[in-house]
């Protein structure tokens, strides 16, 4: 890696560590920029390709580093993002997203907030650490770098959400096109908790077979390899949505295999992906950086 390159980077993990840990959690993420040499690279770091019904605005998308930064409160977010831009100013802001997550708690070891279409996010999600490992963190034999093991690939997307729209749709055909109640129960009945079993509904008369869960998750049993964390955010009235984030361990199996199933689904006229991007988050501790830096 390039000298200048190593000294931004490390600049930047130095910057988002000092301000992790109290009422802040942060961490770093690299884009396909922050390498300078194909050695370096992981086996699905790329710039994140515009998928069907994406317009993607370059203004929004994209970026060598990606700090994340969340707390407890707006104004501790504020000033630790404030602190960190403060220590790197050679750094240029490319964009910004600011988001919340209403009625934020945790049942039964999930995340959970409240979405813009008033719905309950983070019923999907892994309810262990041990099962939030395994989708979201690279392992040895995976092909990806010694250095990368233990790391993970974070998807950001910056989705619009027509929620006017939304709003004029019938609670019972919101439910439909979601594929759960509000509350996260399943349409058939079966418990937030436990996993639907759509093969006893073939022809979607109960759940629609172009149901969001339904088209990102045929198989409940089996959900998809990765792990959500999204926000809401809302810079205008016409301009309010989603910050969807997402990690896991490889790309095509994770985000890309559910993004693919999703695409037909019913609620694609109601969202407009906008930006965001592919970044990797390094694994604890600083033996990445020196493998970067003095390689």
């Amino acid at each position: 890696m390039g000298s200048e390159r190593a000294d931004a980077l490390r600049a930047a993990h130095q910057a988002i560590t000092a301000i992790d840990g109290g009422s802040v959690a942060a961490w770093l993420a690299l884009g396909e920029g922050a390498f300078s040499s194909r050695a370096d690279k992981l086996r699905h770091l790329q710039r994140m390709p515009s998928f069907e019904g994406d317009v993607l605005d370059p203004a929004q998308s994209h970026g060598d580093l990606l700090l994340h930064i969340t707390g407890s409160s707006a104004r501790a977010v504020q000033q630790a993002a404030e602190q960190t831009l403060r220590a790197l100013p050679q750094q240029q802001v490319r964009w910004r997203a600011d988001g919340t997550r209403p009625e934020n708690r945790a049942e039964d070891g999930r995340g959970l907030s409240r979405n813009p279409f008033h719905f309950t996010e983070g019923h999907g999600n892994p309810a262990t650490a041990a099962e939030i490992t395994e989708r979201a963190t690279i392992r040895a034999g995976q092909g990806e770098p010694s250095w990368a093991i233990g790391g993970s690939y974070e998807v950001i997307r910056i989705i619009r959400l027509a929620t006017d729209f939304w709003d004029r749709d019938t609670l019972d055909e919101q439910e439909r096109i979601t594929g759960r109640r509000r509350n996260g129960r399943w349409l058939d009945g079966t418990p937030r908790t436990e996993r639907a079993v759509f093969a006893t509904d073939p022809h979607g008369k109960i759940t629609p077979l172009d149901a969001h869960v339904r088209r990102a998750a045929p198989n409940p049993r089996t959900p998809p390899p990765m792990v959500r964390r999204s926000y809401n955010y809302h810079r205008a009235p016409d301009d309010q949505g989603l910050i969807f984030s997402c990690f896991q361990s490889d790309l095509e199996k994770g985000f890309e295999a559910v993004q693919r199933r999703l695409q037909g689904e019913a609620m694609a006229k109601y969202t407009l992906t906008t930006g965001g991007g592919y970044f990797f988050v390094p694994p604890p501790g600083e033996a990445w950086l020196s493998a970067l830096t003095e390689s």
